[in-house]
């Protein structure tokens, strides 16, 4: 594999939680408040379901979606995503930073332990890993159902234990608005942008 250039980041917040907790929502709206000048959204699925999707000759962009083409398929992308993972821990990771030039970026969805060692052994002092929770009643309500051999398999579990989280965020109705959840993180990522900047 060729070497890729990669610009060095200021700041990578590392996002995890359980399948519709909210990461995505949550991503977005930190990409909306500081903008594609200096931040980015990388997903780490994306270069898996593209290599996955070429050598099974299925559709790409249905994979990158949420609906049930993605479902059926789920299951054996995760196993061929570990199989990969076991050959090569950063594969997908590397993948994932091509074209990353942004000072601040915010990888969507960390599932596993092994991406966050990933960052923390490259970029050790930029790397923050944020969760995103919320209750079994709540992802129900966004559509969640139990999976046997999804929601119980290294992917959706892999982060449940072990970690110590520099932020969680609570995705929740009851809980504090997010707003106020994120303010002292978006005051940590402006401060960092503003040092680019100066």
């Amino acid at each position: 594999m060729a070497t890729m250039v990669v610009t060095k980041p200021k700041i990578i917040l590392l996002f995890s939680g359980k399948r519709k907790s909210g990461k995505d929502y949550v991503t977005n709206l930190i990409h909306q408040r500081l903008g594609n000048e200096i931040c980015c959204i990388l997903r780490l699925s994306a270069p898996l379901k593209e290599q996955y999707a070429q050598e099974r000759g299925l559709d790409f962009k249905e994979l990158l979606g949420s609906g049930q083409y993605k479902e059926q398929y789920r299951a054996d992308m995760i196993a061929w995503g570990e199989m990969r993972r076991e050959q090569d821990p950063g594969f997908f990771c590397r993948v994932a930073l091509r074209g990353a030039t942004q000072p601040i970026w915010i990888v969507s969805d960390a599932r596993r332990l092994s991406d966050l060692q990933w960052f923390r052994t490259e970029y050790p002092s930029q790397t923050r890993c944020i969760r995103v929770e919320a209750s079994e009643h709540t992802r129900h309500q966004r559509g969640w159902e139990f999976t046997p051999g999804i929601d119980d398999a290294e992917s959706e579990c892999g982060l449940d234990h072990g970690v110590n989280f520099d932020w969680i965020i609570h995705n929740e109705e009851d809980a504090a608005p997010l707003e106020e959840q994120l303010q002292a993180l978006l005051s940590l990522v402006q401060e960092k942008a503003g040092a680019e900047a100066s």
